[in-house]
């Protein structure tokens, strides 16, 4: 063989394409899988089962009081549109928009929460970390996310405001649970709401001081997701409440 022949060859020899394992590409999916992370996001479902429990519950239930509703508002429409313009529908519309502002700052917290346990599983599994270089049980407070709870609780006390303040307007005119069919269902409905809009006031500040205090694991997490679906319900809610009380026709 030529000289020209073995040099094509050696050059065939070292220019072979090198073609990556598909195990080497998933590694970091099929490591660790206490990490949740994007790799799981498909099979993920946020919180435990004991809140998606009771808010499916609590939403059967609510949907058979809007049942209920619909019945007899068909049996005697006249009274019920006659009623629902007394309504303010400029509250009813603000109140909606805090509710769906303090949804997105919960949004927004949850995902900061899930990059800081995220980030701090990583450093657990750093090599540093099996040296003994790294600390264990690591606690990581997220200003950030406080913050965003935090607004989500004033956008959730403005909605209590605004509510108290129809109540006020609605009493001083001399509208209460008594007057008619159509009234005593909006007391009892939005009544109903308000103290779910409470309970999750009470939820964002357990969870805002949590997090301020230090995230250190996946429990955390799963915590922070409970809380932040049963607002996610009370937003829910309301969006079903207001066009059936203020705006069907």
């Amino acid at each position: 063989m030529n000289e020209s022949g073995k040099a094509a060859e050696g050059r065939t020899t070292h220019e072979r394409p090198v073609v990556a394992s598909p195990s080497s590409s998933i590694t970091l999916c099929t490591s660790d899988k206490s990490l949740p992370d994007e790799c799981s996001a498909g099979e993920h479902v946020p919180g435990e089962v004991g809140i998606w429990v009771f808010v499916l519950g609590d939403m059967l239930v609510f949907g058979l009081f809007f049942t209920v509703f619909a019945y007899y508002r068909g049996l005697n429409i006249d009274l019920y549109l006659q009623s629902q313009t007394s309504l303010n529908q400029n509250y009813g519309a603000l109140n909606t928009l805090l509710l769906l502002l303090s949804s997105w700052f919960v949004v927004m917290a949850v995902s900061d929460v899930r990059n800081s346990v995220n980030s701090n599983v990583l450093k657990k599994s750093s090599p540093a970390n099996k040296d003994g270089l790294a600390q264990q049980n690591t606690s990581h407070p997220s200003k950030r996310a406080a913050m965003l709870l935090a607004l989500a609780f004033l956008c959730g006390l403005g909605f209590g405001l605004v509510k108290i303040i129809e109540y006020t307007e609605k009493i001083s005119a001399g509208i209460t649970i008594t007057s008619n069919e159509f009234f005593m269902y909006y007391y009892i409905f939005t009544g109903l709401h308000f103290l779910h809009v409470l309970i999750g006031m009470g939820v964002l500040v357990f969870l805002c001081l949590k997090v301020r205090a230090g995230i250190s694991g996946e429990s955390d997490l799963v915590l922070v997701e409970s809380g932040a679906t049963f607002w996610h319900m009370v937003d829910l809610l309301w969006i079903v409440l207001f066009p059936l009380l203020y705006l069907m026709k």
